[in-house]
């Protein structure tokens, strides 16, 4: 129990300290104000011209896909990382030493991080995009099940920093990860379903998406939201996915582990 008290500390002065810090900049936040909004209304205006036609698109009705564009924007303030950027910058600089010497394991230390900078998104980003969707856009947001939808935001939270962190140790090996990042980032982009749903992919690109991560960050909560999932001729009920989110963020903090164990080998602190 007392073990658990302190981690519960840690991750509240670390959150706290990041809150504050990044409070200073909250206006950057408040540009998504605008930002989210006007990407979700040309998304929909799309889909309706589309649906006007009385095509079909993944099985999605037109309510459906509105609704997963503007949950797929609110999960995406929610899960937002920079554990990759900061992490290979503190590497690089030999800065990460300081870490290296302290009580609290530095993932720890980032995840309580994200913790922090997320909860001001909450505050300055996702609160008032949902109240645009919801009073100006007549966005229905009402999830399938709450319950599951909350349990997938946070393993998609979790997500989210596994991948990035993993990338990040990345520089352990290598001087600058800006190209692996960047290849990355194009993947999620595509293969997380950022862009449009999954579903919409040919058959044989969704089943090799359903076996790589980037689907447990955005796709699968956003289908969760809607109460169906299917990708790939796979379909599973909500405790199944969920289930197999669960899995995926296991096996990606045992991936960080390994990077990390075999990363501190090389690391000199140079720069330091």
């Amino acid at each position: 129990m007392r073990f658990i008290i302190r981690k519960l500390n840690v991750v509240r002065a670390v959150a706290s300290a990041t809150y504050k810090e990044w409070a200073a900049y909250r206006t950057h936040s408040m540009v998504s104000i605008l930002v989210g909004p006007a990407a979700f209304l040309v998304q929909a205006s799309i889909w309706r011209a589309v649906y006007s036609s009385g095509s079909s698109a993944g099985g999605l009705t037109l309510r459906q896909m509105i609704a997963y564009y503007g949950v797929s924007t609110l999960i995406y303030y929610l899960i937002m990382d920079f554990a990759d950027w900061n992490l290979q910058m503190l590497i690089r600089t030999g800065k990460y030493l300081t870490f290296a010497l302290r009580p609290v394991h530095h993932r720890f230390f980032a995840l309580s991080q994200k913790i922090g900078h997320r909860v001001l998104g909450f505050i300055f980003e996702f609160l008032p995009v949902l109240l645009i969707f919801i009073f100006l856009f007549k966005v229905d947001l009402r999830p399938a099940s709450w319950a599951w939808m909350a349990a997938s935001v946070i393993l998609s939270f979790l997500m989210q920093f596994y991948i990035n962190y993993s990338i990040g140790l990345a520089g352990f090996w290598l001087v600058r990860t800006d190209g692996l990042r960047s290849v990355i980032y194009l993947l999620t982009s595509v293969c997380s379903g950022s862009l449009f749903p999954l579903l919409l992919l040919p058959k044989t690109l969704q089943l090799i998406v359903f076996f790589l991560p980037f689907q447990f960050t955005v796709y699968v909560p956003s289908m969760v939201f809607t109460g169906i999932y299917s990708l790939g001729g796979v379909s599973l009920g909500m405790r199944g996915i969920v289930g197999l989110q669960a899995l995926y963020v296991l096996l990606f903090f045992g991936l960080s582990e390994a990077l990390f164990r075999l990363g501190m080998r090389r690391f000199t602190a140079v720069g330091a």
